[in-house]
């Protein structure tokens, strides 16, 4: 596998859990500490941590250092590669949508009853 399909990989599997999807979410608005993303949350700074530390190996966020906090940001560079992707697969399957449009008003042409102007030409 090249190096931008792991990195899918592990994108996807960092998103497929709500609680990272509502990091994401939190984080597209503004940088947070790890403090301020847990306080929406039922859960411990240890368990927000984990889910940082999860989009973070995925590239979906960084930290920085900033004084005495240290923000979590969010990387979009990894949304251009989500949506690199995603459009492909839009695209192909947009084209078989319209190739089975063609086809089936085709057979809805040779389906139709002709009128007796039509046979006369």
């Amino acid at each position: 596998m090249d190096e931008s399909t792991e990195q899918l990989n592990r994108v996807f599997a960092a998103l497929a859990d709500p609680t990272r999807r509502a990091l994401v979410a939190r984080l597209a608005g503004a940088d947070a500490t790890v403090g301020e993303l847990a306080q929406p949350h039922n859960m411990s700074l240890q368990a927000i941590s984990k889910h940082v530390k999860v989009l973070e190996e995925a590239g979906l966020v960084r930290r920085s250092k900033d004084a005495q906090r240290r923000p979590v940001h969010l990387d979009a560079e990894v949304f251009d590669l989500m949506t690199k992707w995603i459009e492909r697969y839009r695209q192909e399957a947009e084209q078989r949508y319209r190739r089975l449009d063609a086809l089936l008003d085709r057979m809805a042409d040779d389906d139709s009853p002709r009128t007796d102007l039509e046979d006369a030409s």
